[in-house]
């Protein structure tokens, strides 16, 4: 080789802020024009099957304290098991159903979504998964959006027998990944560190 190649360095990591909500929530930071409605911010068009519930999110950095500069996606299934996209065979360009949101997280680190319970899927093993739901966190400071997943307290024999939450060893940190039930509302509270860390999954 006539002009040796010099070692690069890699390039340094880039975080999602401080400019989170600008660029995925614009309507949420009052910047409008930009789109009619913020990308995700309802997930249900129309009439739908299904019981229909509240997810509320709270997430919490590694000393406790609310973690307001970030967002909140979710995908899901629909009460039947489905899935809604453009590859599915039920798609179509204005489902009642998306199956997927996205909402900003407010000053009390806190995110809602109107949407309906899911129904179970098949697991890698073709065995039917417990009811959940995946959840997506992008933040300031957070290089890597954070995957992991919501399963609901009512459904204890399902997630008794799920292939994700039986693959996490330590029994009771499967319990970061259960919402809590009252009334029509689940909550998660998500710890990114800490003694009550929840379970992050790489994918």
């Amino acid at each position: 080789m006539l002009h040796p190649v010099p070692t690069l360095k890699e390039t340094p990591s880039q975080t999602a802020g401080p400019y989170v909500h600008i660029g995925m929530t614009p309507n949420f930071c009052g910047i409008t024009g930009v789109v009619d409605a913020d990308l995700g911010k309802t997930m249900i068009n129309g009439e739908v099957e299904g019981e229909r519930i509240n997810v509320a999110v709270n997430v919490f950095d590694g000393a406790g304290v609310p973690l307001f500069d970030g967002v909140v996606e979710i995908w899901q299934a629909d009460a039947s098991g489905n899935f809604t996209g453009p590859t599915a065979p039920n798609s179509n360009s204005a489902p009642a159903f998306t199956g997927w949101g996205r909402q900003p997280l407010t000053e009390a680190g806190a995110a809602t979504f109107e949407t309906v319970k899911p129904g179970r899927v098949p697991g890698p093993d073709g065995k039917l998964m417990a009811p959940h739901i995946a959840l997506w966190i992008v933040a300031r400071g957070i290089n890597i959006g954070l995957q992991t997943r919501l399963y609901f307290e009512d459904e204890a024999e399902a997630n008794a027998s799920d292939f994700v939450l039986n693959k996490i060893m330590d029994k009771r940190r499967r319990e970061t990944l259960i919402a809590r039930k009252d009334g029509s509302t689940y909550t998660l509270d998500i710890h990114l560190q800490g003694e009550k860390e929840t379970v992050f999954f790489d994918m």
